[in-house]
């Protein structure tokens, strides 16, 4: 028999909606306030508990415990209950759990109680198979309309071969769970040997011998003050070329208008090589924000000016250069923005993605969204240099606290960093990028092993729901028979 969309189920199975055999509920608000939370209560599970769960998918224990009075009024679901992620942007991630003990749960999860004969494991493993993306309301903050969700359409076998099934898939994902957690570890180990590298290169210890073998490179404190004399000579020329346009005459003492930038405090700052010099990031740097993002389709094309937003950063993964972007704006639409040259250095300054340190440099001259800060490196500052110092920086420090976190670049501006002799900073750049490509190398081999994992466990699970992961017993009871009990299980709970 089929669904109705052709997909053909083996004698004894039958095609049920979700409400045919669960009870499907939303779960509870959460409560506010640290009096209703302590460390050996009721466990209260939110999103991040999912999240945490990876290749598992039993859910034990929970960050969060609530008290007994707490919890009196709200519902404790029961060992079994099979949760899924309803609102949010974790709702496009697919996280599916099987409570191991009775738990609360937050109302961004919907519970999922399986009816007497439909396991628990069976129902998790098929809406593992499930992208709820297809289902949920496209908006800002995605959600999943439960009324939509009761009606998909689910496989149902007979009881005792969905156990043969939930054991062979138990067994099968045991050992692949085992080698996708080993290339996990030496992914992590990876990313840890990478920050040691960015340590050492800004630290200086990765150019230690090139300092031996170059002592009479020109210090940066030479070359700062080169900086700010150039620095200086521009906004004169500025200045004067804004006087001549609007045919006054320079005031008395106009140059005194100039702001130097102000010099870090090094008091609390460690010593540095030698021939290093502490600036500060407007020292070495101009600092501005992106663009307001041009609204309408009629403003984008596909082979226009690249326009950078927070999520080609995100899909940079370990490569440090911005190449291309989904969007490109038309010649028009970009005619009044900011086009940033090839060598910018970019970090996200608003939003969640602020707290990812996410960077990267620009391989050609692109727009940038107001979301993103640009950091123009003077001449004898590299982009790379800047790069790889951004990245051992945690932004979280500064940012300010609210629900959408911002950096605010008056602040952002005042950072010391160290700056490394001209020369140094090549050796730098050109020590990191010998490293940090064998580890690219690595990592990418890695995520095509993690990759194949993945389709690996979808193709078992297709062949576990089409009934030919495991024999079938003519001598089950049919699935058809489930229902029917199921159905009269719910009329006799209604009666009652």
């Amino acid at each position: 028999m089929n669904d109705g969309n052709g997909r053909q189920l083996s004698p004894g199975w039958c095609w049920a909606s979700l409400e045919d055999v669960t009870e499907l509920i939303a779960g509870n608000p959460a409560p506010q306030g640290a009096e209703n939370f302590n460390a050996t209560g009721i466990p209260f599970v939110r999103v991040q508990d999912m999240g945490r769960l990876g290749s598992r998918i039993r859910l034990v224990n929970t960050k969060d415990h609530l008290t007994k009075a707490a919890a009196r009024d709200l519902r404790l679901f029961p060992a079994g209950a099979v949760l899924f992620t309803k609102s949010g942007a974790s709702t496009l991630l697919n996280q599916r759990a099987i409570l191991q003990r009775p738990m609360c749960v937050v109302s961004h999860i919907a519970v999922a109680l399986p009816e007497n004969g439909v396991l628990s494991e069976w129902l998790h493993f098929w809406l593992s198979t499930v992208d709820f993306a297809h289902y949920a309301h496209a908006t800002t903050l995605p959600s999943l309309p439960l009324s939509k969700i009761r009606k998909i359409a689910l496989p149902v076998a007979p009881t005792a071969e969905q156990r043969r099934i939930a054991d062979t898939l138990d067994e099968l994902f045991a050992s692949l769970n085992t080698g996708v957690a080993a290339l996990e570890r030496a992914r992590d180990k990876l990313t840890r040997y990478r920050a040691s590298v960015l340590k050492a290169a800004v630290e200086g210890a990765l150019t230690a011998d090139w300092r031996e073998q170059h002592p009479d490179a020109e210090p940066a404190s030479a070359l700062l003050k080169r900086t700010l004399i150039e620095r200086r000579r521009r906004w004169e020329q500025d200045q004067l070329r804004t006087f001549a346009e609007k045919g006054k005459t320079p005031p008395k003492h106009w140059q005194a208008k100039y702001k130097e930038p102000v010099a870090p405090d090094t008091a609390s700052l460690p010593p540095l090589p030698a021939g290093w010099y502490w600036v500060s990031l407007e020292d070495v740097t101009k600092l501005i924000a992106g663009n307001p993002a041009p609204q309408g389709a009629e403003n984008f094309d596909a082979t226009g000016i690249p326009f950078v937003r927070v999520q080609d950063m995100g899909r940079l993964g370990s490569r440090i250069r911005l190449v291309n972007t989904k969007d490109h704006l038309t010649k028009a639409a970009a005619r009044d923005l900011r086009l940033f040259p090839a060598g910018a250095v970019l970090f996200t300054k608003s939003g969640a993605s602020t707290l990812l340190n996410q960077r990267a440099i620009l391989q050609r001259p692109m727009c940038v969204v107001s979301h993103i800060a640009v950091a123009l490196p003077e001449n004898g500052v590299l982009s790379e240099w800047l790069h790889f110092w951004l990245s051992t920086v945690d932004f979280a420090h500064y940012a300010h606290a609210t629900t959408l976190p911002s950096l605010p670049l008056s602040k952002i501006r005042k950072i010391a960093l160290p700056l490394p002799p001209f020369e140094e900073q090549k050796a730098i750049v050109e020590a990191v990028e010998e490293q940090l490509s064998v580890v690219e190398r690595l990592e990418a081999d890695i995520n095509a092993k993690l990759k194949a994992a993945q389709h690996l466990r979808q193709s078992i699970l297709r062949h576990a729901f089409s009934s030919k992961l495991v024999a079938h017993d003519p001598h089950d009871e049919p699935a058809s028979a489930l229902l029917k009990r199921i159905a009269a299980e719910r009329k006799a709970r209604r009666r009652v």
